[in-house]
C-alpha cells in the first residue's frame, strides 16, 4: 500500500504552505534557544567544575536516565505515567519529523515515498496508540496534580500552563486526523490503521464534508501556534526540565558517593571558605536548580522533614534558584535559615531518590563550611564537640592516651609492635570510648582471633578519622585530624585497612585518596562475611530470634553495601532471611546520628530515631542488627523511648555469640 495521506491535506499548496510554517517553527525555536541562552548566563554566576570527564561513561548515564527513563521509574505511580507518556510523546515526534521529511524533502524533490506497504501500516497505528497513551497519562498525570495532589506538593502557573498546552496539542492532533479521515478515508481498509483517528472521524462525522475541511483547516493552523507556543514557553517554565534534567545526567559527579570536594585551606587567592552567596557555589550547583522538577520525592524521603523539621530539600533548592534569578548577592545563610542547615543528617536519601541528579548534600555543607569557618556561628553544643576533637581527637573528649584501653586483656596487638601485620583495624572513636560500641570492638577482636586474622590496631596513634568535622562543616579541623591519620597510615603501609564503623569507612576509603593516603579498605560486615564463606569462621549454634537489620546510610546509601549484612545474617540464622523495616536497602530511614546530628539536640518535631524505631517494631523482629556506631546508639535510645523489648546489637556481637 502506497503513502497517501497528506500532512498538508486542504490547508494549501506549495509556498503558501511552507513559507508560513517554516517561519514560525524557525521563530519559535529561535526563541527558545535565546531563552535557554539567558537560562547559561545565569549559571556563569557559579565557581568552576569538571563536569565533562570520561564522556562515555556520562553519555551512558544520559541514555539510562532519558531513554530508559530509569530515575523517574523509581516511583512507580507517577514514574510510570510520566514515563509512558515521555516515550509516547517521544514516538510522536519521531513519527512527525519522518512524515515532514517526505512530504517537504524526499517526496517534493526526488519524488521518493519510504513511509509505504506494511510498514506504514505499523508505523500509523503506532503513532495513534502512542497518542492515546499520551493523552490518558497526562489525564493521570493532571489528577493527581490538580484534583487528588499528595500532600506537600507545589503546583504552579507553569504546571497548568504547560500541562494544558500538552493536552491541547495532543487533542488537535486527533482532531486533525479525524476531519481528514472523515473525507479522505471512511470506509478503506486503511482507516482501521488508525483507530484513534477512526473513533475522531465518527464523532465529527456529522458536521460533513464541508464543515469537516473547514475544521481541518483552522485546527492545522491552530496545532501548528500551539506547538509553538509550548517551545517558545520551555525556557521560561519549569519545562526548560526537558533539557536541564537530561543535561544533568550527563554532568551528574563520577566521584565516590560519599566523598566531599576537598577545600584548599592554603589557596593564596582564597577570600573565603564555603558558600553564603551563589558566587561561592559551583555553576553546577545552580544548574540544579533549573534541572529540579518540584516533584518532591527528596522531601518525601527526607528524614528531618519526615520528623517536622523545618528542612526540605525540596524547598532549598527551589530558594536557591529563586535566589539566583533574582537576588544573586543575598546570603544563602539568611534565605535558607541556620536551623535549616543544620537539621541535615547528610543521609543522602534526597540525591539517592532525586529524578533530575539534582546534588543537595554538597551544597548544604559548603554552607555549613562558610557558617564555621567565615562565621564562626554554629549549635552551641557543637563548640564542645569541636574542642574535644581538636585537643583529644575524639568527640567525647576523653584522653586521647586511652584510645586502647578498651583492648587491656585481649589479644590484640598494635601496629607499633607488629608493623607488618597484614590488616590494619582502624577501631574508629566510638569504637575505641563508646560503652556499647566498645563490646562491638571486642565482638571483632574475638572474631579475627577465632579466624587466625593477623591484624594490629593503632592504639593512640589513631585519631578521629574527620567525617563529622567535615560535615558539620570545620574542614580545617578535618584536615588537621586527617593528615595525621595519613602520615600515620603512610608510615605503616598496611596491605588492607578494616574499619568496624561506615563513617571510618567511607572517609578512609573515599576521601583519604585525595589527602595522600590510598589503600584497599574494607568494612567489617564485608570482612565477617569473607571469613564464613571462607571457613575461617564457623557457626555452632544458630540464632533462632527473628532479625531485622538496619542499613546504615555511609554504609548503604553512600557506599551500595546492603546484600552482605543480610547474607551475613542468613548464614547465622539457619538460613532464615532478615525480616525488613519498612523502608529498607537505599529507601532506609536514617537514624538521625549522621552529620554531627548524634551530639546536637533535636529541638523540633519528633526524634528521628524514635520513628525508625517504631519501623523496627512493627517489622515484628526480636532482634534489631546494625554496623554502625552511631545507628546502635541512636537504636538504642529508641528502643527505649519507644519501650521496646528488642535486643539491639551490631552484627559482629550477633556473629561472636554463634562462633
Amino acid at each position: 500500500m502506497e503513502y497517501t495521506r497528506e500532512i498538508y491535506w486542504n490547508v494549501g499548496d506549495g509556498f503558501l504552505t511552507l513559507a508560513p510554517m517554516y517561519l514560525i517553527a524557525v521563530m519559535a525555536l529561535g526563541i527558545m534557544v535565546w531563552g535557554l541562552i539567558q537560562r547559561i548566563s545565569l549559571y556563569k554566576h557559579g565557581q568552576p567544575v569538571q563536569r565533562s570527564d570520561q564522556p562515555g561513561v556520562r553519555f551512558r548515564r544520559l541514555v539510562g536516565g532519558v531513554v530508559l527513563q530509569s530515575k523517574v521509574t523509581r516511583m512507580k505511580w507517577p514514574g510510570v505515567l510520566h514515563s509512558l507518556f515521555f516515550w509516547g510523546f517521544g514516538l510522536l515526534f519521531i513519527g512527525t519529523v519522518l512524515i515532514v521529511i517526505q512530504a517537504d524533502f524526499t517526496d517534493l524533490l526526488f519524488e521518493v515515498t519510504f513511509l509505504k506497504g506494511p510498514f506504514y501500516l505499523l508505523f500509523s497505528i503506532t503513532l495513534d496508540v502512542a497518542g492515546l497513551v499520551c493523552i490518558l497519562m497526562l489525564t493521570g498525570l493532571l489528577l493527581r496534580r490538580f484534583v487528588f495532589p499528595p500532600e506537600g506538593l507545589i503546583t504552579s502557573k507553569d504546571d497548568a500552563l504547560m500541562h494544558g498546552l500538552l493536552l491541547l496539542i495532543l487533542l488537535s492532533g486527533f482532531v486533525i486526523e479525524g476531519a481528514r479521515m472523515g473525507v479522505t478515508e471512511m470506509g478503506t481498509s486503511l482507516a482501521w490503521w488508525s483507530p484513534v483517528g477512526l473513533l475522531s472521524a465518527k464523532i465529527l462525522s456529522s458536521l460533513g464534508e464541508e464543515g469537516l475541511r473547514t475544521l481541518h483547516k483552522l485546527t492545522w493552523w491552530l496545532h501548528l501556534f500551539l506547538v509553538a507556543g509550548f517551545f517558545i514557553l520551555i525556557p521560561f517554565t519549569k519545562f526548560r526540565h526537558i533539557f536541564t534534567t537530561s543535561l544533568n545526567y550527563f554532568f551528574e559527579s563520577l566521584e565516590p558517593k560519599g566523598k566531599l570536594v576537598k577545600l584548599d585551606l592554603e589557596a593564596e587567592d582564597a577570600e573565603s571558605f564555603g558558600a553564603d552567596s551563589v558566587q561561592e557555589l559551583t555553576w553546577k550547583d545552580l544548574f540544579d536548580t533549573d534541572a529540579c522538577t518540584l516533584c518532591k520525592r527528596c522531601q518525601d524521603r527526607c528524614p528531618a522533614h519526615a520528623t517536622g523539621k523545618p528542612l526540605s530539600p525540596m524547598n532549598l533548592i527551589s530558594q536557591l534558584g529563586d535566589t539566583v534569578q533574582h537576588n544573586p548577592e543575598a546570603s544563602l545563610i539568611e534565605t535558607f535559615g541556620e536551623d535549616v542547615l543544620w537539621d541535615c543528617t547528610t543521609c543522602g536519601a534526597c540525591q539517592n531518590i532525586c529524578p533530575a541528579a539534582v546534588e543537595h548534600v554538597g551544597k548544604i555543607i559548603d554552607c555549613r563550611r562558610s557558617m564555621v569557618l567565615m562565621q564562626a556561628t554554629f549549635p552551641a553544643e557543637m563548640q564542645d564537640t569541636f574542642s574535644s576533637l581538636e585537643n583529644q581527637s575524639n568527640p567525647w573528649g576523653f584522653s586521647e592516651d586511652t584510645r586502647a584501653d578498651w583492648a587491656k586483656g585481649l589479644e590484640v596487638p598494635l601496629m607499633a609492635d607488629k608493623p607488618d601485620a597484614d590488616i590494619l583495624w582502624f577501631v574508629g572513636c566510638a569504637g575505641s570510648f563508646e560503652d556499647r560500641s566498645i563490646e562491638t570492638s571486642k565482638a571483632i577482636a574475638s572474631l579475627l582471633n577465632k579466624a587466625g586474622v593477623d591484624f594490629a590496631i593503632l592504639g593512640r596513634e589513631e585519631r578521629c578519622n574527620g567525617d563529622m568535622a567535615r560535615r558539620c562543616g570545620n574542614e580545617y579541623l578535618a584536615q588537621m585530624m586527617i593528615a595525621e591519620n595519613v602520615e600515620t597510615l603512610n608510615r605503616y603501609n598496611p596491605k588492607k585497612i578494616l574499619t568496624g564503623c561506615p563513617h571510618c569507612f567511607n572517609t578512609i576509603k573515599n576521601e583519604y585518596p585525595e589527602f595522600g593516603a590510598s589503600f584497599e579498605v574494607v568494612s567489617h560486615v564485608d570482612f565477617i562475611l569473607e571469613l564464613l564463606e571462607s571457613g575461617a569462621l564457623t557457626v555452632k549454634k544458630e540464632h533462632s530470634d527473628l532479625i531485622t537489620y538496619h542499613d546504615s546510610c555511609y554504609l548503604g546509601r553512600w557506599n551500595g553495601i546492603y546484600d552482605s549484612p543480610r547474607k551475613v545474617i542468613t548464614s547465622i540464622s539457619g538460613g532464615k532471611v532478615p525480616v525488613e523495616m519498612a523502608d529498607n536497602r537505599d529507601l532506609a530511614m536514617c537514624c538521625g546520628a549522621g552529620g554531627g546530628r548524634m551530639f546536637l539536640e533535636e529541638t523540633e518535631g519528633e526524634r528521628i530515631n524514635n520513628v525508625r524505631f517504631l519501623q523496627a517494631i512493627e517489622a515484628g523482629a526480636d532482634t534489631v542488627a546494625s554496623a554502625c556506631p552511631f545507628c546502635l546508639t541512636m537504636l538504642n535510645d529508641g528502643m527505649r523511648a519507644q519501650e521496646g523489648s528488642q535486643d539491639v546489637k551490631d552484627i559482629a556481637q550477633l556473629v561472636n555469640a554463634v562462633c
